[in-house]
């Protein structure tokens, strides 16, 4: 099973510079698309909507690779019931961090493998709890001005950069609130092949 997992190509369906990074992290043989499918956000059902989100992005370039396998995932942010997708400008991205400032949110992860060598497609999710710790609001001024988290569920990221220091506890897994939660992946794409 390892050597079928290993040895297959695979296609992202995804630009994210992180999630990219995480893939070749645990050494899979893949290229990246862009989906360009259209996202939705349903406002009370998170868990819907990454499980939606996931399947689009795959369904959009499952077609055009035969004999690959097709990895896709949509990650959303949760507070206290509100759902906090990727902010859509600088002014939204602070509005966010303002919102999860010494507070505790979800982040949920969906992800979506279609399989096109045994024609099997399978569905995971994870669900990580973080706690921030109380932003300044020239921490927050700062961050957005310096690093760009547009593209980022939450208007954060826990790596690589100043985002790592909002965090004062995570509970659950760190990939998943990176953006691709690697067990979960691994899990999901076995169930492929059996």
């Amino acid at each position: 099973m390892l050597d079928k997992i290993l040895n297959s190509e695979y296609v992202l369906a995804s630009v994210s510079p992180r999630r990219k990074y995480l893939l070749k992290q645990i050494g899979l043989n893949f290229i990246t698309v862009n989906s360009n499918a259209e996202e939705i956000l349903l406002e009370k059902e998170p868990l819907k909507s990454v499980r939606i989100n996931a399947k689009r992005k795959s369904d959009a370039v499952a077609h055009k690779f035969k004999n690959k396998i097709i990895i896709s995932a949509d990650t959303v942010v949760v507070i206290d019931g509100i759902v906090l997708n990727k902010p859509s400008d600088e002014k939204e991205a602070k509005k966010f961090l303002k919102i999860l400032s010494g507070k505790k949110h979800i982040v949920y992860t969906g992800i979506n493998v279609a399989n096109n060598i045994t024609g099997r497609e399978e569905y995971g999710y994870m669900k990580t709890t973080v706690e921030f710790r109380n932003l300044s609001i020239e921490e927050i001024e700062y961050y957005v001005t310096n690093h760009k988290p547009l593209d980022k569920a939450g208007a954060y990221g826990i790596q690589d950069d100043f985002g790592c220091l909002f965090i004062r506890k995570i509970t659950g897994d760190y990939y998943n609130v990176v953006g691709l939660p690697l067990v979960k992946l691994y899990e999901t794409i076995t169930k492929t092949f059996i």
